[in-house]
């Protein structure tokens, strides 16, 4: 006996966000931070140059923010849907929005600015919400689509 409907259509439902990385940082931990970010993305499926634009993006972000986000943030790293998924947050003031519109390269000359531009440029997507309560930003990178063994 069984309470299944055999006239509904079978459905599964989509797989939850597989949460690979959760903590929090401030400077002393970005170096470690950033080794745990690289071990975690290869262990995703992420190699060669994708590995290391991913790698260097979330260093990018974590970086801004402690720099500019109050000197520590937090990082979360997740796969979801055949993409792995970084969110760096922290409790600055914000980035001007001017600055957010911006998607030009920064100028060769420029001491700042290079960071949520590299790291837009080396991820899939990218997303920023600011305000005066702090910023969050999240980066996509598609995971390459596994091959079947041969026989």
């Amino acid at each position: 006996m069984t309470n299944a409907d055999p006239d509904l259509p079978r459905a599964a439902a989509p797989p939850e966000p597989c949460l690979l990385i959760a903590t929090a940082f401030d400077q002393r931990q970005v170096t470690q931070l950033r080794h745990s970010v690289s071990a975690c993305a290869h262990a995703a499926g992420l190699r060669g140059q994708r590995l290391n634009d991913f790698v260097l993006a979330v260093n990018e972000l974590t970086t801004n923010a402690v720099r500019h986000g109050g000197g520590r943030g937090s990082l979360r790293i997740w796969r979801q849907a055949g993409s792995l998924v970084c969110e760096v947050s922290d409790h600055g003031e914000g980035v001007n929005s001017r600055l957010l519109g911006d998607h030009r390269r920064p100028a060769p000359e420029s001491v700042g600015g290079w960071g949520l531009w590299l790291a837009r440029e080396l991820s899939d997507t990218m997303d920023v919400t600011s305000d005066r309560a702090g910023t969050v930003v999240r980066i996509t990178t598609l995971l390459p689509i596994p091959h079947p063994a041969p026989d």
